[in-house]
């Protein structure tokens, strides 16, 4: 598997949800805690820890304060303890719903209430001591088989999700959580919903929908019979197996989903590693499949295997020569947090580089200064800028060399996000999400809705609920049902974050009434999103 960080398992963030649908809340003020909180911020958000040397007791860390809920003898609760003693230790106890009663491990009693009337004082469990667990993370990830340490991904061929790929390697690997009814559904590049029997339907139902449980901080999937999703047979088709209490094989990880691109240049033709002569010049495979040449042979868990070599060799040189969107002309697109540079990772399990010359190759093993560009956005282009200070341009034979001191035509790019058909955004106080009898959007919800992304011409069209296109409006106002498509900007800032430019010139925002408007001068703050 490749290293430098590609493959890195989220940590699992989440807010609880009392019977009464509020959040558990760390206040910074006399570390005291409440449910009063109608939506899910950085107050409300909890990490789950081990607690170290006891099997089954765990922690609950205020993700806001660093600190760890505590309960004492008598009840009273509080998040101060700035290291977890005796009294921060809980026993987290499954219901058959899928809600979580915590048990103080030392005292015995059940924590609960309601508002700022909390303790953990209740010698039975009622109503008010049940918890529903909302993650906090982006619901867009990767997911892996603990056991089999192999990605899940949509098999269109079989009209299925199998957990048998090395790498998550194209849209296909890209899973969403939907958060329905208390409960999570998983959801395929598609649009689609992964039954308990390994069916994808389009609609949720009861058996799409399945009980979120933690077991040594990892996921496991329980479907309305009791049993737990799990990659079944040679090829890892996922669905509910025969276990009802989660083994390894049941286990999964979610893992960050970078953004994977594809780039055309001025010649109008793809940038790719496979080389434009030699073995296999001409043939093509959709993307997902792991060889392009006709002698192939099965190997172990269902991959496919080359009986001689892969297409393109090395995949040493960096070139715009290819017509077809393939996995050869997918890059893995990361940026580094505090410098904001990004690297490209390819297929083939090299980073471009710098090399003698100026010229561009995907060689590199580690990341390095020579393997990190400066990406300069030009409305619907984009110019890279290597770390001799030359921009990235197109050669007359197709290769990428970075020997250019200003931006023409050949130094500019057409960047395409394709592992984002369908979207979910949130900023620094919640999801994006349609408001309730309205065409505006929301952008402080708990809850969000998916949207469905279209590409053309440097620009992206965004569909909502309906069918309905984005549009701009009076005052900047982003409502969601147009008839017709407005383009707009994605610029990808930071890591895991996008700033989108309406056709005014401004930025997407979030506003303190909660509104979506495209009226921020710079791509910063609360006008980046997570997607």
């Amino acid at each position: 598997m490749p290293t430098n960080g590609l493959h890195q398992v989220l940590k699992i963030q989440f807010g609880l949800v009392n019977d009464t649908d509020r959040y558990l809340t760390a206040e910074s003020f006399g570390f005291k805690v409440n449910a009063s909180a109608p939506s899910l911020k950085r107050k409300q958000i909890w990490v789950l820890e081990p607690y170290p040397g006891q099997g089954t007791a765990v922690l609950f860390r205020s993700s806001h304060l660093g600190r760890y809920l505590s309960a004492e003898e008598d009840g009273r609760v509080a998040c101060e303890a700035e290291r977890p003693g005796r009294d921060c230790r809980f026993l987290v106890l499954p219901q058959p719903d899928g809600r979580w009663v915590l048990q103080s491990e030392p005292h015995g009693r059940f924590f609960g209430g309601t508002e700022d009337r909390l303790s953990c004082f209740a010698t039975a469990i009622s109503p008010a001591e049940l918890w529903t667990v909302h993650l906090a993370i982006h619901p867009q990830a990767h997911l892996l088989s603990v056991s089999r340490r192999r990605y899940a991904h949509l098999c269109p061929q079989e009209d299925e999700i199998v957990a048998d790929s090395n790498t998550p390697w194209g849209v296909d690997a890209l899973i969403t959580l939907i958060f329905q009814n208390r409960q999570y559904c998983l959801k395929s590049c598609d649009s689609r919903y992964l039954r308990s029997d390994g069916r994808l339907v389009w609609e949720p139902e009861a058996h799409t929908r399945y009980t979120l449980e933690f077991k040594a901080g990892k996921l496991a999937f329980k479907d309305c019979d009791g049993l737990y999703l799990a990659p079944v047979g040679p090829t890892g088709t996922l669905r509910a197996g025969r276990n009802t209490r989660p083994s390894k094989d049941e286990l999964f990880d979610l893992e960050e989903s970078h953004p994977q691109v594809v780039m055309v240049a001025a010649n109008h033709r793809y940038v790719s590693v496979r080389q434009a002569s030699g073995l296999g010049q001409g043939l093509s495979v959709k993307r997902g499949l792991r060889c392009e040449t006709a002698s192939c042979v099965k190997g172990e868990a269902g991959h496919v295997q080359l009986a001689s070599k892969v297409v393109g060799g090395d995949g040493v040189n960096v070139s715009a020569n290819q017509d077809e969107e393939l996995d050869h002309e997918t890059f893995l697109m990361q940026i580094d947090r505090e410098t904001r540079k990004c690297t490209f990772y390819s297929s083939t399990g090299g980073y471009w580089t710098l090399v003698t010359h100026g010229g561009i190759q995907a060689t590199a093993t580690q990341v390095s200064a020579t393997t990190m560009f400066e990406m300069e956005w030009r409305g619907r282009r984009v110019a890279l800028k290597a770390s001799n200070g030359r921009y990235v341009c197109m050669k007359k034979n197709g290769q990428l060399a970075a020997i250019s001191d200003f931006v023409g035509q050949d130094e500019e790019f057409i960047l395409k996000l394709i592992n984002r058909p369908i979207l979910v955004l949130r900023g620094l106080d919640g999801f994006v999400c349609h408001r309730r009898g309205s065409n505006q959007l929301d952008t402080n919800r708990s809850v969000y809705d998916v949207f469905h992304l279209s590409f053309s011409d440097g620009a992206y069209q965004i569909r909502g609920r309906g069918g309905g296109f984005w549009h701009t409006g009076s005052h900047g106002s982003v409502c969601s049902d147009g008839e017709r498509a407005e383009d707009f900007l994605f610029e990808f800032r930071e890591r895991g974050r996008v700033a989108i430019r309406a056709r005014s010139g401004k930025y997407l925002r979030g506003g303190a009434s909660g509104l979506l408007r495209a009226d921020a001068d710079a791509p910063a703050g609360v006008a980046l999103w997570e997607y």
